[in-house]
């Protein structure tokens, strides 16, 4: 059984909201850049980005907001536990993150797992001043570490057994939906 959570134009009502918060604690964006977390998070990354600089009045790919694509899959803590061997993502940051501020990016937080292997992930690419987490759903309720996000678009209760499923249209969905899944 899935139920409905949030869909256009309410998401992008959210991201929207989102944007504004980073942009009242970054201002201009001089030393921050963005980094979305493979594989969904970076769809969700593209979107912020792209509302960023909308917002800050940036056109072109020199001016924008720094944004990078980062895999953390052979930083997992179960990448030899599993079954069947995940497969790597591609790993795109163009860009130092040694002493900037980075904004880590993810569709949902669950666990955590996946955030603490980012962030071992990211010191292959310098040592950041900061770095923040935005999520668009936070799975209360589920956290194995204890991870918290900066920026939530949305928080919901969910059980162990549930899941949060993200449509995206970028990876060939109608629409841009968000379900819970039973």
């Amino acid at each position: 059984m899935k139920r409905l959570i949030l869909s256009s134009p309410l998401l992008e009502i959210v991201i929207s909201r989102l944007c504004q918060e980073l942009i009242e604690r970054h201002q201009d964006f001089t030393d921050t850049v963005l980094m979305g977390m493979q594989p969904r998070g970076i769809y969700f990354a593209e979107r912020v980005a792209r509302e960023l600089n909308r917002a800050l009045g940036r056109t072109s790919a020199q001016t924008g907001v720094p944004l990078g694509y980062l895999d953390a899959t052979f930083y997992r803590d179960d990448f030899r536990r599993r079954d069947s061997p995940l497969r790597p993502n591609t790993t795109h940051v163009p860009f130092l993150i040694e002493g900037k501020k980075v904004i880590l990016i993810d569709d949902v937080l669950a666990t955590g797992r996946m955030v603490r292997a980012a962030l071992d992930a990211m010191t292959a690419f310098g040592r950041p001043r900061k770095v923040e987490l935005l999520v668009l759903i936070d799975r209360r309720y589920n956290r194995d570490l204890p991870v918290r996000a900066d920026y939530t678009g949305m928080r919901v209760n969910t059980l162990e057994s549930q899941r949060v499923l993200v449509e995206w249209t970028e990876q060939g969905s109608e629409a841009d939906r968000i379900w819970l899944m039973d």
